[in-house]
Parts: C-alpha cells; sequence; structure tokens
C-alpha cells in the first residue's frame, strides 16, 4: 500500500510540472530561455493559464426583481434556479443571463409568478459592470421587461 502511495503521489508531482511547464512554455518560459523551448507531444489542451489571456473588460448579468405592494427587492438567483449540483453552480457561471432573451420572457413570466405567488409582479434587469480594470464599482442597469 505504501509503494502505491508512493507512485500515485510522484504521478501527481510530475504531471503537475508537466502541466504548468506547458501552461507557460509559451509565453514566459521561451522569452527567460532565449529561444523556444519544444513541446511535450500528446499534452492537449496546451492552454492552462493562457485560454484566460484575453478578456474583455466588461460583464454583464441578469437580475431578477419581485414586486409587492410597489417595493421592489432583488430574488436571490438561487432560489430561482435551485440546482442539486455538488460543487458545480451555474448561478455563478452567468446561467440567468438566458432569461433577458424577449422570446424567454413569457415562459419566464409564467414560472416566477408559479414559484413566487406573493410577488405582485416583477422586473428582469441587465446589469454591466462597463470596466472592471479601471472601475470595478461602475454597476449600470437596465430594465429589459416586466411581467404583470
Amino acid at each position: 500500500m505504501r509503494r502505491r502511495e508512493i507512485g500515485i503521489t510522484c504521478f501527481v508531482l510530475i504531471w503537475t510540472l508537466v502541466f504548468h511547464y506547458e501552461s507557460l512554455r509559451k509565453q514566459y518560459l521561451s522569452f527567460l530561455a532565449h529561444r523556444d523551448l519544444p513541446k511535450i507531444p500528446l499534452l492537449f489542451p496546451p492552454a492552462g493559464w493562457i485560454m484566460f489571456f484575453n478578456i474583455d473588460p466588461s460583464y454583464g448579468f441578469a437580475e431578477v426583481y419581485g414586486i409587492r405592494h410597489g417595493r421592489s427587492e432583488p430574488i436571490d438567483p438561487h432560489r430561482i434556479f435551485q440546482t442539486q449540483g455538488i460543487g458545480y453552480d451555474n448561478i455563478h457561471r452567468n446561467m440567468l443571463i438566458g432569461v433577458l432573451d424577449h422570446h424567454q420572457a413569457p415562459s419566464f413570466c409564467r414560472y416566477l409568478r408559479r414559484k413566487f405567488p406573493t410577488y405582485d409582479r416583477f422586473a428582469v434587469l441587465y446589469g454591466e459592470y462597463p470596466d472592471l480594470m479601471t472601475a470595478p464599482d461602475q454597476v449600470r442597469y437596465a430594465v429589459v421587461y416586466q411581467c404583470q
């Protein structure tokens, strides 16, 4: 049993080193070595951190507000779409953005009225951070549609 654990530990360490080498090889290590370093064959994808290289500075998301007696309050997205996956959160992966589509509005409104009967109506908003790097606190909101 001890030999098996040592083997697994060695495999994990070697795999981690190989993965990081391949992730850093093209952009950083070759630059530091002043030459192109060899690629490890059959290691796919050859990305790692590089797949996050070109991220747009803006970010958009959807929010749903329930309106009761003329007062609005945000509805937690986890209450709207209850997911049962362990360690996998669709809400944080921006699953709610799909409700902004006007074609989905009638069915989503029916769903909201059925799921949250205590509210008189609902408002679906689009929120956007125009530039997360220079102004991370600036958020713009626009009402996309309302459910009567």
